[in-house]
């Protein structure tokens, strides 16, 4: 089916750009009438060699809704909402411009339950895969209060700052993972293809070859005999890992070792305190119940033992207490960040205060992601250099003896 691009004014005179998915042109033109827009421009979109590739490799297959669909979606709602376009209308129109197969048929089932009778946030709960309880909860509270299309806005901004976030610890971590992935590819090669080589060389001349050398002679005779267990090692590591991390003891030791690691450890803590804080402030800002948005926050923390934190600090307001005191003696967030939220309970100001403290973090992430990359890198390249360097050295202490060893049969 063709798909056309279109712009179009809507009843409150704001303009709105999509693409639409029609028997042709004119069918186009008479579903945006339909939706009570004016057509201001519409053309239909000829295929790029991208979406060319799209529809021969992956086309039919269904996917999973991804984080990016879910920000777009959210941020285009937020503006047909804001314009006064009726939900169903809204979802309409986005269901039909929307690329991700499995996305669309998630927000075609939302429609329909819409119309049946459903609120717009039970009928997003009945696809948590698309939609993560957060989402859910402060729609929740924004058809509640009234304000859903300011709500939008808040969870568009959260997921963009969540996302960035993201991306900088990726970055970080991308950049060692890579070229030590080079390094380990490089050392199998010169073990299993260059060293039998030399051994050939070597053992032509006969002798006794120095220590380190045939240690090296023999570690790449193990991995040519046993090659199956260098190839199958990788695998059976990551399905092993996935094995532990799916027991609760086994997460749990995995997450607290974690948030332990020397050089990535004080990051991911930044990153887990800035998340915790940037999500319970947009919950209360939204008007989420605090025990609600603190039962929200525990289940999207992505970290055992800042859930189970969250948990007791939850246990702490049920009976009256504060946010502050369970946080510190869990003794995961800093004094400055459980100093704020003390303050910001005291004055009432609790979200504003969070919010900073989500920001402030955010910085210092940034901050430390620039550090960390600078760091890693001489690390990185010395760690490559004594690998290779020692294979080298280890291979060429036999060739200073050559000399003396040609002498000898002679």
């Amino acid at each position: 089916m063709p798909a056309f691009a279109y712009r179009v004014k809507t009843a409150a005179g704001t303009f709105l750009d999509g693409l639409l998915e029609a028997d042709g042109r004119k069918a186009a033109v008479d579903k945006l009438r339909a939706q009570k827009f004016v057509v201001i421009q519409i053309a239909e979109r000829t295929p790029g060699p991208l979406d060319k590739l799209k529809a021969l490799f992956g086309g039919k297959r269904k996917g999973k809704v991804v984080s990016k669909d879910l920000v777009l979606f959210s941020r285009q709602l937020s503006t047909l909402v804001g314009a006064g376009v009726p939900i169903v209308q809204s979802l309409g129109i986005l269901e039909s411009q929307a690329e991700n197969p499995a996305f669309k048929e998630v927000l075609a089932a939302v429609k329909t339950d819409i119309e049946a009778g459903l609120s717009i946030s039970d009928a997003l709960k009945k696809h948590p895969e698309a939609f993560p309880d957060l989402y859910t909860s402060m729609i929740r509270a924004g058809e509640l209060g009234g304000i859903l299309d300011v709500i939008l806005e808040r969870l568009t901004a959260y997921m963009e700052s969540s996302e960035a976030l993201k991306a900088k610890v990726k970055s970080a971590m991308m950049y060692p993972a890579i070229v030590l992935s080079i390094c380990a590819l490089v050392t199998v090669f010169l073990m299993v293809f260059v060293i039998p080589t030399f051994k050939n060389i070597f053992a032509s001349f006969g002798g006794e070859l120095p220590l380190p050398t045939q240690i090296l002679i023999d570690i790449s005779d193990g991995m040519k005999r046993h090659w199956y267990l260098l190839v199958a090692a990788p695998y059976l590591l990551y399905k092993g890992f996935l094995r532990l991390y799916a027991t609760s003891k086994g997460r749990r030791w995995v997450d607290a070792k974690t948030l332990e690691a020397p050089i990535f450890g004080p990051i991911l803590k930044k990153v887990a305190v800035a998340r915790f804080t940037r999500t319970l402030g947009t919950l209360i800002k939204s008007g989420v119940p605090i025990m609600q948005a603190l039962e929200t926050v525990a289940a999207t923390a992505g970290n055992v033992v800042i859930a189970e934190a969250v948990l007791l600090t939850r246990e702490s307001v049920r009976e009256g207490g504060h946010l502050a005191d369970p946080l510190k003696k869990c003794g995961i967030f800093p004094n400055m960040v459980t100093s704020m939220i003390s303050v910001g309970e005291e004055t009432g100001a609790l979200d504003i205060m969070l919010s900073k403290i989500a920001d402030f973090y955010d910085q210092e992430v940034d901050t430390s992601v620039k550090g960390l990359t600078s760091l890693i890198e001489p690390i990185v390249i010395v760690v490559m250099g004594i690998i290779i360097g020692s294979i080298v050295i280890a291979m060429f202490m036999p060739m200073f003896g050559l000399g003396e060893l040609a002498a000898n049969q002679g």
